[in-house]
């Protein structure tokens, strides 16, 4: 049938995906969807669409172990970090609504990258954009979305995708304690890797060593931008089947463990 504009591929990802190269090729602009654990039988495609320069748009759901009681087999935890690691694709992981429509000001220009599109499955809030930094930081990979009233940070924030929203309550309640903390949203490393030293340093000060990053998937990269002395609060092992709060909270992701460990990092400053 030539009357829709969308294909429905049955459980096939690499074939999909597969597909979508040669859809691209002929000029044709196509997207792949699926869940984000399934990337692991569309990888070899993907990883052609990279080593092609080919712009076809990946959109991958279901993105953490906030699936609740799918269970760890459809729990991604190692694939943001493989896909990371492939040279020539964008990973985008938005924070809300408003991300994502950046997001799309940013893949829909691309002529010569793919672009990974990364959304969380449960209900998240819309970050009130008048008490916060514009979502048009996107396109700059990361950006200052809080900062502490009148004050230089003494500790900041780092998350992505539905954990940008754990940071952000952390913020607020550490702001109640007069503790001073940034909340960097970095939705793209890709990108915030191509801005000039003097912007990265400008959204993650040197000075300040005191760093949390926050991400419900395997840990693995972010020490890049926590150095050595901070914290990352990621997953070590798979996941588990529960409800999503339970989930949650068996693994600490949850605004009183940010909280505490942004405490922790404080104590240990010299």
């Amino acid at each position: 049938s030539y009357t829709g504009r969308n294909f429905h591929f049955g459980i096939r990802e690499h074939a999909m995906c597969a597909i979508t190269n040669g859809m691209a090729l002929t000029k044709v602009r196509p997207f792949a969807s699926g869940f984000l654990i399934f990337t692991d039988y569309a990888r070899g495609a993907m990883r052609l669409s990279a080593l092609m320069e080919i712009p076809v748009i990946y959109i991958w759901s279901h993105d953490s172990i906030s699936l609740g009681e799918d269970g760890p087999t459809h729990q991604p935890i190692e694939q943001l970090a493989s896909l990371r690691a492939m040279p020539g694709i964008l990973v985008i992981r938005p924070a809300d609504a408003n991300e994502v429509t950046e997001a799309w000001r940013v893949i829909m220009p691309l002529r010569h990258e793919p672009a990974v599109l990364v959304l969380s499955r449960q209900a998240l809030p819309t970050l009130d954009r008048s008490r916060y930094a514009a979502a048009s930081g996107l396109a700059r990979g990361g950006y200052v979305l809080a900062d502490p009233p009148g004050a230089e940070p003494d500790v900041i924030l780092i998350g992505t995708g539905s954990e940008v929203a754990l940071c952000v309550a952390a913020h607020e309640a550490l702001t109640e304690e007069g503790i001073a903390a940034r909340v960097v949203s970095m939705p793209c490393w890709e990108l915030f890797e191509k801005q000039d030293q003097a912007y990265r340093d400008e959204v993650l000060p040197p000075r300040v060593r005191a760093r949390v990053a926050v991400e419900e998937a395997a840990d693995f990269g972010w020490s890049r931008y926590v150095g050595l002395d901070g914290t990352i609060l990621g997953m070590e092992t798979f996941g588990a089947s529960a409800p999503i709060q339970k989930v949650q909270a068996k693994f600490g992701f949850e605004p009183a463990h940010v909280i505490q460990a942004a405490r922790d990092q404080l104590a240990r400053r010299p």
